[in-house]
């Protein structure tokens, strides 16, 4: 189904969107991606996010089994300065669309994925999964706030020759995560670059995992 072009207002301007709904036979709430794009992606031209990765794969598919939106920002912004609306836009989609807001997962590829640590890490009430392409957790993210993702489900890929970032970096994270409790699965592509993500988001096994996660109840110890 063909991705349709949206317009969210915010006090920091307006943020563009790519949406696609859930097949209009659905008859329950669906489960909403929410994908962050890399820097290269940033500007004006929106329609530059369909030409690869989740967005074209969502653009050339039938009707899939969860809501897809991709926010674009402008240049020379990141996802960490875009926190707030970033946020609000999924508030908004959750208050506009048939979606299951314990049913939201947030992916993000290069400086997408360091967004989507950092908002995930915020907001770690408000995920049901987190997926992780081709990028580093942010610096100023410390490892009581990634303990914070212990009872999200997380997928990382990462190119065995991406020379933006070391498979050592990556696996540190993963130690980093595991070590608090967390359920992360890591899968290397050991001849993969840095732009993987046509084959990562391609693959039948991660599209089933986009559909089947729920956000876990966690009990609180009065």
């Amino acid at each position: 189904m063909p991705v349709e072009q949206h317009s969210f207002n915010t006090s920091n301007g307006s943020l563009p969107y790519l949406f696609s709904p859930v097949s209009a036979y659905a008859n329950q709430p669906a489960p909403l991606v929410l994908f962050l794009h890399g820097a290269r992606d940033r500007g004006t031209d929106i329609n530059v996010l369909l030409k690869w990765g989740l967005p074209r794969f969502v653009d050339s598919s039938s009707p899939l089994p969860y809501v897809f939106a991709a926010p674009q920002l402008p240049e020379g912004q990141t996802w960490v300065d875009r926190e707030a609306d970033v946020i609000a836009l999924l508030d908004d989609l959750i208050a506009s669309q048939a979606i299951d807001p314990s049913r939201v997962i947030l992916s993000g590829f290069s400086l997408g994925t360091a967004g989507a640590w950092h908002i995930a890490a915020s907001h770690p009430g408000r995920f049901a999964g987190l997926v992780a392409v081709s990028g580093r957790v942010p610096k100023t993210l410390e490892e009581t706030q990634l303990a914070a993702l212990k009872n999200i489900p997380i997928q990382i890929f990462q190119g065995g020759k991406d020379e933006k970032l070391s498979v050592e970096d990556v696996e540190q994270i993963v130690n980093t995560l595991r070590k608090a409790g967390g359920t992360v699965d890591f899968t290397l592509l050991p001849d993969g670059d840095h732009f993987i993500a046509d084959e990562v988001y391609s693959d039948p096994k991660l599209q089933q995992w986009l559909g089947s996660q729920k956000r876990r109840q966690v009990s609180v110890v009065a």
